[in-house]
């Protein structure tokens, strides 16, 4: 019987066949982002690709699709998220986004042309006989909205009968052909809040005869989250943060209207389930003493993505095998968003970060439109995904 070290070995030569193939899929993804729930682009071209191989596809209702191979022994799955963001490219690659407002910022483009990849060095592996159990791909759609598609792919089977699930998440503060691993949380919880004030109107040199809706709601910008350092356990790490306040068009006018959004992040899964209602309960205490009234819509987004230790150690000896022993570091617990964190409370698996630096290039930002990624981060991503299928079947 093949070894595992034998078998990662060779996950990671039938990846380096498709090296080039791999970076042309990943620049046509480039070119053609989709936004959430709007991926069918995206995913003909993971069908075209993985039609006539071993893998057993099948589409989920409104965007996704789910790959079967193998059959019997453990189930591993592998997760790629689809769907690009609402941003401006701002390359000058000949790849760049043709889909005006509309570019792959976050790398969703690299998870998937690595997920395909790790597909084909599997698909190699079970046409050899040397594929022990059974793996399935998750083609995720709607990552980057609020409460994501996770849970509609969950909904509809994807998690039945896995034993494990892992996915990987581009990083350009890591090295090209480096991992970042860390055992627990690796992202945070996210939340959405629109705050809505209403008031009487009036004129600015009548304040006492008005609801000051204006001076209202910069106290609940600046107040809640003061509040909420007190009221919840600071160990947890509650973050409000605003991206957006609208309120009045004139200098010398109270409005009787504004709103407030953004976002409250929090390190702690306990600690989430708790918050809402505090928050409710804060920003009506905020503005009750000035004569508006508020209605605070409250979305409870994703939870943190908490890595099990097991599966974490599967990671850590699939990249020491891989990538070299030297090529993995811990990483801290990021206050960014991700719903994998969803798949994980039904199934332990585990997160790890895939370095998309040039060492010694530039650091870009996830969610800029300037972002760029080492193209060698795609085959190595392809053999991680690969291999870490193959260390958890081994490990039963």
């Amino acid at each position: 019987m093949t070894d595992t070290p034998d078998l990662l070995a060779i996950v990671a030569s039938v990846v380096d066949k498709y090296d080039d193939e791999l970076v042309g899929l990943r620049r046509t993804l480039h070119q053609h982002p989709e936004l959430s729930w709007h991926e069918q682009g995206t995913i003909e071209r993971v069908v075209e690709r993985l039609d006539g191989t071993g893998w057993r596809l099948t589409r989920t209702p409104r965007s996704g699709l789910v790959a079967d191979l193998g059959e019997t022994g453990p189930r591993i799955a592998l997760r790629a998220d689809l769907d690009a963001l609402p941003v401006q490219d701002l390359t000058t690659d000949p790849w760049r986004s043709q889909n005006d407002g509309v570019a792959h910022s976050c790398g969703h483009d690299v998870h998937v042309s690595a997920l395909v990849g790790a597909a084909l060095a599997l698909d190699d592996l079970h046409r050899q006989g040397l594929l022990r159990g059974r793996v399935r791909l998750l083609f995720q759609p709607a990552e980057e909205v609020m409460p994501g598609g996770a849970q509609h792919l969950i909904s509809h089977g994807a998690l039945e009968g896995v034993d494990r699930i892992f996915a990987l998440h581009c990083d350009p503060s890591v090295d090209v052909g480096a991992v970042g691993l860390r055992t627990g949380p690796i992202t945070s919880a996210a939340d959405r809040i629109d705050v809505r004030l209403e008031g009487n109107g009036g004129h600015t040199s009548r304040p006492h005869l008005t609801g000051d809706l204006t001076f209202a709601l910069a106290k609940i910008t600046s107040e809640l989250p003061a509040v909420l350092s007190r009221r919840m356990d600071p160990r947890a790490g509650v973050s409000v943060v605003w991206g957006m306040l609208q309120a009045g068009s004139a200098a010398n006018v109270i409005p009787d209207r504004g709103v407030a959004s953004g976002t409250v992040r929090i390190l702690e899964a306990g600690a989430w389930a708790a918050c809402e209602p505090v928050v409710r309960e804060a920003v009506l205490d905020i503005v009750r003493p000035y004569g508006v009234t508020a209605t605070v819509d409250y979305l409870q987004g994703v939870p943190p993505v908490v890595n099990d230790a097991r599966c974490t150690a599967m990671v850590a000896a699939t990249a020491d095998h891989v990538l070299g022993p030297h090529h993995r570091t811990e990483v801290e617990q990021s206050l960014g968003g991700e719903d994998f964190g969803w798949y994980l409370g039904p199934v332990p698996g585990s997160m790890f970060r895939l370095g998309t630096r040039t060492p010694g290039g530039p650091r870009y930002d996830l969610h800029q439109g300037d972002f760029e990624v080492d193209e060698l981060a795609i085959g190595f991503g392809a053999k991680m995904l690969a291999g870490v299928a193959v260390t958890a079947i081994a490990a039963g």
